[in-house]
């Protein structure tokens, strides 16, 4: 150490570039040491922030199914081929969606059983549209009332001829109790069948 200045020796040899360097490092740890001073020093990570918005649920409706999704939320009708699907709006809000299926699937619901649980999981509550989609022209309008599987040997099943969507419509809305006019058929391709519940 020179006795004349009271600097060490070999501070002359460091570069005054990083002399000015060390003591800004020095500078901001001084500064951030108080925030951390209470909990004993050392910088801690902070959790994010949960989102307040919160994805809206997906109900998926297998075939033979009927379930119920509400407001905002998203029905989805997985591998639509030879099956109808009906979303009925409720005017309260929330929908309900089956997944009307040509033959019966073990453990679900027949095809003549499906307007009946759809009553059932409404509970009376006004409807504002009920919305069918699917493969129409594989469907017999009589299928809603009695199912493929309940004809018995020597019994003559209905075959479809076209499209009929009227047909369909009618045997829809008198096993929902509601007017015609709430009811809307249409023939979509195959594949997955999505429908967003509206908010309200």
């Amino acid at each position: 150490m020179s006795i004349r200045t009271g600097v060490p020796s070999y501070a002359t040899s460091v570069a005054p570039s990083l002399v000015v360097a060390g003591l800004a490092v020095a500078a901001s740890l001084l500064v951030g040491a108080p925030a951390h001073a209470a909990d004993g020093g050392g910088a801690r990570a902070t959790a994010p922030a949960a989102s307040p918005v919160s994805a809206p649920a997906r109900t998926v409706v297998t075939e033979g199914q009927v379930k119920e999704a509400g407001p905002g939320g998203t029905l989805l009708y997985p591998s639509v081929t030879s099956c109808l699907t009906l979303t009925v709006q409720l005017r309260s809000g929330g929908a309900v969606g089956a997944h009307a299926s040509l033959f019966q699937v073990p453990g679900e619901l027949r095809s003549d059983r499906i307007l009946d649980r759809i009553k059932s999981v409404t509970g009376g509550r006004a409807v504002a549209s009920v919305d069918v989609r699917g493969a129409v022209g594989a469907w017999h309008p009589s299928y809603f009332t009695k199912a493929i599987e309940s004809y018995g040997e020597g019994e003559e099943v209905p075959v479809p001829a076209g499209q009929d969507t009227a047909g369909i419509a009618a045997v829809v809305a008198r096993g929902l109790g509601v007017p015609t006019g709430l009811v809307t058929v249409a023939d979509v391709p195959d594949g997955d069948q999505t429908v967003e519940v509206p908010r309200g």
